[in-house]
């Protein structure tokens, strides 16, 4: 998934809890995660068992093979202060990657 508004470094939090489980436990791990980004990467993941349901996978077979973050673009922009100077606000997006594999 690609250009997703939600900064890297919070992203990878959730994408390192599921590297390494089934998928199954994947998605329960997910559910019970307070996060905005929990979200995201439960609709990345299932689209990713939707993908290989397609492709003629057993989907009780499939584990999270890997998962990484990269940083997306991000998107400047600028808060007045006091005395005529600016702080600089900086919006990250990320591209998140999950990859399934077969048990």
């Amino acid at each position: 998934m690609r250009h997703v508004r939600i900064a890297p470094q919070k992203a990878r939090l959730l994408v390192n809890l599921i590297r390494g489980k089934q998928v199954d436990a994947a998605l329960k791990t997910l559910q019970f995660v307070p996060k905005k980004g929990a979200r995201i990467v439960t609709k990345l993941l299932k689209s990713a068992i939707s993908n290989a349901r397609e492709a003629g996978s057993d989907v009780d077979a499939l584990w999270v093979s890997a998962g990484y973050v990269d940083s997306g673009r991000t998107i400047k922009r600028f808060m007045p202060r006091a005395r005529g100077s600016a702080n600089a606000i900086r919006k990250r997006s990320s591209h998140i990657t999950v990859v399934l594999g077969q048990l």
